[in-house]
């Protein structure tokens, strides 16, 4: 072991007590990610030597690891050690994202997928998976035309979230990764080594402003809005809940008086909830149709008046 490499490998190890702190996944062993993170920079010298620019920035990319409860194994390809402005940070992937959702509960199932020119692709409805048909074997698929992300509700319902490549492009453009690859293109960023890796976690933190939300999934989005680059201001482009569109429809559904007379409200609510794309409306109509579907199947009391 080189003396630049065992100097950063006792910065790691003397974090410990600061990584069994703030660890939020209890199955993340600490010595294991201490020994992944250690081959990252064996195998990186660039990496190895932005590590001794800022050895702080390792201890906080390790405690991060903790923090967020994410894995630098190699096999889950969940999160990584990358060098960027002169220090070694974590960058977490869309499949890291996928798989905070699930094990936080957040969603029961998802995926993000690409869509070429020959593929077809088609919504089918608000709570209902989309078609994708793929060409798998072709030699050409044709360019990257767009990318969704798939969920499965804890109530198993499916929520879709799909994106054009010019409305990725237009955050691609807004990203400080980017930027400061325009402006110097020596500096290779994530958007050009990895433009499908990108693309899925785009459309990713996106989606994941429409689903329940849990603290661990926040704090991920967050730090990669604010400490990685990459500087996606997701916010701005989820339309606030249309209050009125929810209790209309809400309101009809309470006063649906037979099992028929709800089928038909349900339809007709979801076909307008789908143009707003308001899932706080979607929520909020699917839990009073529910409620009056259980009361409509209640029998009635022997004796009553009919």
């Amino acid at each position: 072991m080189s003396n630049d490499l065992a100097l950063v490998t006792n910065d790691i190890y003397a974090c410990r007590d600061a990584f069994l702190a703030v660890q939020a996944e209890p199955s993340l062993n600490f010595d294991r990610e201490a020994n992944f993170a250690i081959q990252i920079l064996e195998g990186n010298n660039y990496a190895l030597k932005v590590a001794l620019q800022n050895r702080q920035a390792v201890i906080d990319a390790v405690t991060n690891i903790a923090s967020i409860g994410l894995s630098l194994n190699p096999a889950k390809k969940q999160a990584y050690f990358v060098p960027r402005k002169g220090k070694i940070c974590l960058d977490i992937s869309y499949m890291g994202l996928m798989d905070l959702a699930m094990s936080t509960g957040s969603v029961r199932w998802g995926q993000a997928k690409l869509v070429y020119e020959s593929d077809v692709f088609e919504l089918n409805g608000v709570d209902q998976p989309p078609t994708h048909k793929t060409k798998p074997f072709a030699h050409d698929r044709g360019q990257v035309v767009g990318v969704y992300v798939v969920i499965k509700t804890a109530d198993g319902d499916y929520l879709t979230h799909p994106m054009s490549m010019g409305e990725v492009i237009a955050i691609r453009d807004r990203s400080e990764a980017w930027k400061a690859y325009v402006k110097d293109n020596t500096k290779l960023c994530p958007w050009i080594t990895d433009p499908g890796e990108m693309t899925k976690k785009t459309c990713v933190k996106q989606a994941y402003k429409y689903w329940p939300k849990t603290d661990r999934l926040e704090k991920a989005i967050h730090y990669l809005n604010t400490e990685s680059d990459e500087g996606l201001k997701v916010a701005s482009s989820v339309p606030a809940p249309d209050q009125a569109l929810a209790q209309d429809w809400t309101s009809k559904a309470q006063q649906s008086q037979t099992l028929e007379a709800l089928q038909a409200t349900w339809l007709a609510g979801l076909a307008a909830i789908k143009a707003s794309k308001d899932m706080v409306a979607y929520e909020q109509f699917k839990a009073a149709v529910t409620n009056r579907k259980a009361e409509l199947e209640q029998p009635t009391p022997e004796g009553a008046a009919a």
